[in-house]
């Protein structure tokens, strides 16, 4: 058994919102994966508010571009694996087509009467009882593969983003492998000369301590804190980390 977690630190705002809609990419999938009743709601409302607050696709077009340019550097390297590099390239350039609309993200989901209805109320304390929303009530009520149809569509509106975003940050954690470190008296601080995007760290659970992670591009710095006690710990922390770029 994996005890081993991950924790990751974004060093600029775009990684650090690239990093909540795939966070709520996940909790969706999971949900659409298996029922879960009404908890569905949460990570659509979510996203719908990131993806109404702000239009995220000119910064993913231009990540795309940057990173084509790189791949294609490396597909001209010898002694690469040209077929993977070009599986990545080939995936890339298909997510820039739906990116390159003028209909802005989620708003076919907006028109939604039941959405709609459902998104007003949600905030509320205890807003899911049925004579609240009873038109939730009633959609609850329906066979599972027909809410998973309904789910799988509403989530269909926030893909364009979604899908290139995951091969973005996917593209980003590997541009770093993990390498053993320690930590003295609980403390860990460190730089690159290259700009970095992510800090990840990865520990055991064993060691009953999580990092709490700060920085900017250049510089970072780790503080490990006792679960116990809500501390910040004096141990010897052995733990692995990653600087992506």
């Amino acid at each position: 058994m994996n005890n081993e977690l991950i924790y990751e630190q974004p060093l600029n705002e775009k990684t650090r919102s690239y990093l909540r809609l795939e966070y709520l990419a996940d909790q969706l999938a999971m949900h659409t994966e298996s029922d879960h009743q009404h908890h569905c709601f949460y990570p659509l409302f979510s996203l719908a508010e990131l993806t109404d607050r702000c239009d995220y696709r000119t910064d993913i077009l231009k990540d795309i571009d940057k990173q084509l340019i790189v791949l294609s550097k490396w597909h001209a390297l010898p002694h690469v694996d040209k077929k993977q590099i070009q599986h990545i390239i080939d995936q890339l350039n298909a997510s820039k087509a739906p990116l390159q609309t003028n209909e802005r993200i989620g708003c076919q989901l907006k028109k939604d009467r039941f959405i709609a209805a459902l998104k007003q109320r949600f905030g509320m304390p205890g807003a899911c009882c049925n004579f609240d929303l009873p038109q939730l009530h009633f959609w609850l009520s329906k066979d599972w593969p027909q809410r998973q149809a309904d789910l799988r569509s509403w989530v269909e509106n926030f893909l364009p983003i979604l899908t290139p975003i995951k091969l973005l940050l996917d593209l980003t954690r590997s541009t770093a492998e993990f390498r053993t470190s320690e930590a003295q008296q609980g403390f860990y601080q460190g730089n690159s000369v290259q700009t970095l995007s992510l800090i990840r760290v990865k520990i055991d659970c064993s060691q009953s301590c999580y990092p709490t992670i700060s920085g900017h591009k250049n510089r970072y710095a780790i503080h490990f804190v006792g679960f116990d006690n809500q501390k910040h710990t004096d141990n010897l922390v052995k733990f692995k980390l990653a600087t992506c770029h």
